[in-house]
């Protein structure tokens, strides 16, 4: 199943267009509209598509040719980090994010557990050795399954935290943590 563009991703694509540089990460790229819009930059060197769904890859690269970008791009099929051994400067991650069985949503490719974390808390524990020094991590997160956790642990690992972009919705507020080494 691949995840479409919707509010969460216009506001981390938002993000992406003005943080993104050198070598680009979009994991979990569903679409590829992270990925797309770190290839456009011209301060973005080269671009990898990451997606545990082989679909997803299918579709984010049809989206990159139609986009012009695809010569700047590679995609590879993992499970988080698991199939991507390189480094990045630059790390966009749009997880799954809300508790299980949500009623108001509705939607499997947004559910994450029971928490609403267990990806992002596996991303917290593998991302590091995947960033450059000095490079930056872009995080979507919800306040439906976020209250401050997310922040403490990057603080707790040494790295600066800011909110880059928030948007309200009557359930939720949803946001980008914009994290760089201290």
């Amino acid at each position: 199943m691949v995840y479409s563009p919707r509010e969460d991703s216009l506001l981390l694509e938002e993000c992406v267009k003005r943080y993104a540089c050198g070598s680009f990460l979009d994991l979990g790229t569903g679409s590829g509209i992270q990925g797309i819009a770190a290839a456009k930059k011209k301060e973005v060197a080269a671009v990898v598509c990451a997606d545990v769904d082989a679909e997803a890859l299918a579709v984010a690269k049809q989206n990159a040719e139609r986009e012009g970008v695809a010569g700047k791009m590679s995609f590879v099929q993992s499970d988080l980090f698991s199939a991507v051994p390189e480094k990045f400067d630059c790390i966009a991650f749009n997880p799954p994010y809300l508790p299980e069985d949500d009623e108001q949503v509705g939607d499997i490719a947004l559910e994450s557990g029971e928490s609403g974390r267990v990806l992002t808390e596996r991303f917290l524990a593998e991302f590091q050795g995947h960033l450059n020094p000095g490079g930056v991590v872009l995080l979507l997160q919800s306040s439906a399954s976020d209250s401050g956790e997310t922040q403490k642990s990057l603080e707790g690992q040494g790295f600066t935290v800011e909110k880059a972009a928030s948007e309200r919705f009557f359930f939720e507020e949803l946001f980008v943590l914009r994290a760089e080494r201290k």
